[in-house]
C-alpha cells in the first residue's frame, strides 16, 4: 500500500515545496515592483549556475555524510585545486594542470580518510585540522597574493570548459517526459509530480533557454551519484554504512574502503568546483572560497541529509542548493541588502533542520505504537 502521507510529507518534498514557494513569492514580489520577470530563462539560469559548485560539492558531500562521515574541509580543497591550475597551467597546459590539481584534492581526501579510519580520530577534527592547514597551502602557494593566468591561449581554453553555453530546453522536457513515463510505469506520483515541474519550469524558461557549462556538470554528476546510490550494490552498502556499521562489517562489508572512497570522492568533487572556479575568473586570491563548506553543508541538511549516516538524497542537496541561491539572487534582484541575509539564511537552515527533525520523530512514534500494538484476538 502506498504511504501517500510519507510521499507528499514535509520530510520527504519539503524542500521542493519551499524552492517552489519562495520563487513564486519573489516573482509576485518582482512584478509588483514593476522589475523584469523573475521566472525569466535568464534570471533561472543565473540562479543554476551561481549554485552549481556549492551543488557539486554537496551532491559529495551527501555521500560522505550517508557513510556516518564528515568532511569540513572541503573549501580549502576547492582552493587548493585552482590555486594548483592557475600556478601550472601557463607553464604545462591547462589539461595537465586540471589533472594535477585532481590529483592534488584526491591525496588530501586520502590522507583525511586514512587519518579517521585507520588512527581513529573523529573525523570532525581531522578536517577542520585539514581545512586551516590546506588553507595555509593555499597561501604558500600563492605567496599571500592573487595569481592570474597570463597566457591568452590557456585562458581562451579555461574560459571554454566553464563559460559555454548549452541550450537546455528540450533536453528538459525529454526529462520531464522520462520522468512522467517513470512515475506512470513505476507508479511513483513523486516522479509524475517531478516531471510536470520541470516541464513547467522549461515552458516557462522558454526555448531559448540556455545555461553555463557548470550546470550541466552538476546535473550529470548528480544523476550519476544518483543512480548509484539508488540502484546498485555500492549504493545499498553506502547507505548501509552510514545505518550501522558494525552490522555492516559484519555482514562482510568493508566499512574502512567505502568511507576511505567516500573521503576521496568528496576531495575530487571539491577540487573539481576549485578548477571551474579558477576557470571562471582565471585568476585565484588566497581568501576564495572561504567559508563555502558552511554553505555546502547547509544544502545537504535542507536537503534531509541525516549528519547521522544511513540517510541521505542527492537531488534534495541539490534542491536544497538552488533554494539558498534562490535567496541570496532575490535580495540582489529586489534590493533588500546584504544585512539580512546571514539571517534569514541562518533561520530558514534552523526551521528546515527543526522540521526534518519533528517529522522524523513522529514517525517514528507511529511505528512504535504500531509495533507495540496488542495483537487481535480471535475466537
Amino acid at each position: 500500500m502506498t504511504d501517500w502521507r510519507r510521499i507528499f510529507g514535509l520530510r520527504e518534498a519539503g524542500v521542493y515545496y519551499a524552492l517552489l514557494l519562495l520563487m513564486f513569492v519573489l516573482a509576485a514580489l518582482a512584478a509588483s515592483r514593476g522589475l523584469p520577470p523573475y521566472l525569466s530563462g535568464q534570471n533561472l539560469g543565473n540562479i543554476a549556475y551561481q549554485a552549481s559548485l556549492v551543488g557539486i560539492i554537496g551532491v559529495a558531500m551527501t555521500v560522505m555524510l550517508i557513510t556516518g562521515a564528515f568532511d569540513l574541509s572541503v573549501a580549502s580543497v576547492a582552493a587548493l585545486a585552482a590555486a594548483v591550475l592557475i600556478g601550472l597551467s601557463g607553464q604545462i597546459g591547462f589539461g595537465p594542470a586540471a589533472i594535477a590539481a585532481l590529483c592534488t584534492a584526491a591525496a588530501i581526501g586520502l590522507i583525511n580518510g586514512a587519518i579517521v579510519q585507520f588512527v581513529g580520530i573523529n573525523a570532525f577534527i581531522v578536517t577542520l585540522g585539514t581545512l586551516t592547514a590546506v588553507r595555509g597551502l593555499v597561501l604558500i602557494l600563492t605567496d599571500g597574493r592573487s595569481l592570474m593566468v597570463e597566457n591568452p591561449h590557456v585562458l581562451q581554453q579555461m574560459l571554454a570548459f566553464e563559460s559555454t553555453r548549452v541550450p537546455l530546453f528540450w533536453p528538459l522536457l525529454a526529462v520531464a517526459g522520462a520522468l512522467v513515463a517513470l512515475g506512470l510505469v513505476k507508479r511513483r506520483p513523486l516522479a509524475i509530480a517531478g516531471g510536470a515541474v520541470v516541464a513547467g519550469l522549461a515552458l516557462l524558461a522558454g526555448s531559448a533557454f540556455n545555461v553555463a557549462a557548470p550546470v550541466v556538470y552538476l546535473a550529470l554528476f548528480t544523476a550519476l551519484v544518483w543512480f548509484v546510490l539508488r540502484f546498485t550494490v555500492i549504493g545499498r552498502r553506502l547507505y548501509a554504512v552510514g545505518g550501522n556499521a558494525e552490522a555492516a562489517r559484519l555482514s562482510g562489508i568493508n566499512v574502512h574502503a567505502y568511507r576511505l572512497g567516500a573521503f576521496v570522492l568528496s576531495s575530487v568533487a571539491a577540487g573539481f568546483a576549485g578548477i571551474l572556479f579558477g576557470c571562471r575568473l582565471g585568476a585565484i586570491n588566497p581568501t576564495a572560497l572561504q567559508g563555502a563548506e558552511l554553505t555546502v553543508i547547509a544544502a545537504a541538511i535542507l536537503g534531509g541529509t541525516s549528519l547521522f549516516g544511513g540517510a541521505g538524497s542527492v537531488v534534495k542537496t541539490v534542491a536544497g542548493a538552488l533554494l539558498l541561491f534562490t535567496l541570496t539572487n532575490g535580495f540582489n534582484i529586489l534590493n533588500l541588502g546584504a544585512n539580512y541575509q546571514g539571517l534569514i539564511e541562518g533561520i530558514v537552515v534552523v526551521a528546515a533542520a527543526a522540521i526534518y527533525t519533528v517529522g522524523a520523530g513522529r514517525r517514528r512514534a507511529r511505528t512504535a505504537k504500531v509495533d507495540t500494538a496488542p495483537a487481535e484476538v480471535t475466537a
